[in-house]
């Protein structure tokens, strides 16, 4: 495959971007990633893309956050929205309140779901998916949706009565 840029070195590249719900795929020789890449970096950093997605709070959370300081190195949850860096490991756990929703609109969850050895790839779906709905389940109460809580504890019976099922075919 040639370079979409230069259409004279081979490709070695390849990147995807998603704007607008359009996928559109790039593939570029080295030079031209290089260049490219540092023409982004030019438009904005990840410092400036982590706060501004950070600016997205409520104006209420905003009086709120502007409190937040890491007890371990000082840094103040505004400063983290400015510089789009935290100072140190415990700044995870003192802005942890906000950084979830954060991580949820970069990523679109709070887990980690990467590439797994294929022998465990089913059984760490399973938990995850029993995770997942555990999670539904708190939402559902809190929400005061008992209906919804009551469908989704049966289903949670469910998937706990396969495994232990499975499990004890596997000892057999």
């Amino acid at each position: 495959m040639i370079c979409d840029l230069c259409g004279k070195k081979p490709a070695t590249v390849h990147l995807t971007e998603i704007i607008d719900d359009q996928m559109k795929e790039l593939h570029l020789c080295e030079d031209c990633a290089r260049e490219k890449s540092a023409q982004m970096e030019q438009q904005f950093g990840l410092s400036d893309l982590l706060a501004g997605l950070a600016e997205f709070e409520k104006p209420t959370k905003e009086l709120e956050t502007e409190r937040v300081k890491c007890e371990a190195c000082g840094l103040s949850y505004t400063d983290f929205k400015k510089v789009g860096r935290l100072g140190c490991s415990e700044c995870y756990i003192s802005f942890k309140k906000y950084l979830g929703p954060l991580l949820r609109r970069i990523h679109g969850s709070n887990y980690h779901t990467g590439k797994s050895p294929s022998k465990l790839t089913q059984v760490v779906k399973k938990k995850a998916g029993l995770e997942e709905l555990r999670l539904k389940l708190q939402k559902a109460i809190e929400m005061e949706a008992f209906e919804e809580a009551a469908r989704i504890r049966d289903q949670i019976r469910d998937m706990e009565r396969k495994q232990s099922k499975d499990s004890g075919k596997s000892k057999e």
